[in-house]
């Protein structure tokens, strides 16, 4: 059963949670108006790595919904992050990716991009792959460069359908060269764990709130965080009460996770 009195900081995921494709979903405002009033932190999380947090604002913005890019962290910050607390200033990195992750790792001068002898091969969706980018990206993993990849999401929602994501692209490097990568992206507990740290709180007392089991849940398991399902996405009811994934709690939306919070308070 989850505690509300216990929680310090939460994560959103955003499609699904705060939005639906373009559509902005019931009670976001209300959500972060009554978090700021009690002082508890929230930032939300995207497996998307190949949009910057500041065309995200922009996105959000055109739905009328208020969110600073300061609160975005895409699993390309996140793997800039992570790489960062491991590797020294200049390492060389290969980028197979988009501007979202190109300006995480590159835009304070941290890493080195390097096309000829990287330590690092760090992967994320690139909507204009071609078969030399990933022949390079295949020959320098082969040689002893880690391969590192932002998420595993497979596919990718866009106007036409489903296309290749992040993780199809990681399957075809893996494919070429026999290494599995390091994933830093949902759900993995890798970015939740950052996520937390970046706003201050414990994972025990940082709330997870997603749509989809498989990575916001899972996830928020595996970084030991307590964690919400809303109904407004991809995972349902029936899914949530019988499979191997359980959240804390299930609610409809965004406005009754609002409502059981707010009388969690009168109780005490």
């Amino acid at each position: 059963m989850l505690n509300f009195t216990t929680i310090r900081a939460v994560l959103f995921d955003m499609d699904g949670v705060l939005y639906r494709g373009q559509t902005p979903l019931p009670g976001v405002a209300d959500v972060f108006s009554f978090l700021a009033e009690h002082n508890i932190a929230f930032a939300c999380i995207t497996n998307n790595a190949s949009m910057t947090p500041q065309q995200y604002e922009a996105k959000l913005a055109k739905m009328g919904i208020e969110l600073a890019a300061q609160r975005v962290i895409t699993s390309a910050l996140a793997t800039a992050r992570y790489l960062r607390d491991h590797y020294p200033p200049g390492t060389r990195i290969f980028v197979v990716g988009m501007q979202g992750l190109r300006e995480a790792l590159f835009s304070d001068g941290y890493f080195v991009e390097d096309e000829q002898s990287p330590e690092l091969v760090v992967q994320g969706a690139d909507f204009t792959l071609t078969y030399e980018r990933l022949k390079q990206a295949t020959l320098h993993i082969r040689r002893g460069a880690r391969f590192v990849s932002t998420n595993p999401d497979r596919t990718f929602p866009s106007e036409e359908g489903l296309i290749p994501g992040a993780g199809a692209i990681a399957a075809a490097l893996s494919a070429a060269t026999d290494v599995t990568p390091l994933v830093i992206g949902k759900p993995a507990p890798t970015m939740f764990l950052i996520g937390a740290a970046l706003l201050g709180a414990d994972p025990q007392q940082t709330l997870v709130v997603g749509d989809r089991l498989d990575t916001d849940i899972a996830g928020a398991n595996a970084a030991g965080m307590p964690s919400v399902l809303v109904l407004t996405g991809v995972s349902t009811l029936a899914e949530a009460n019988t499979g191997s994934v359980r959240p804390d709690l299930v609610v409809t939306d965004l406005p009754e996770l609002l409502t059981r919070w707010q009388e969690s308070l009168k109780t005490m």
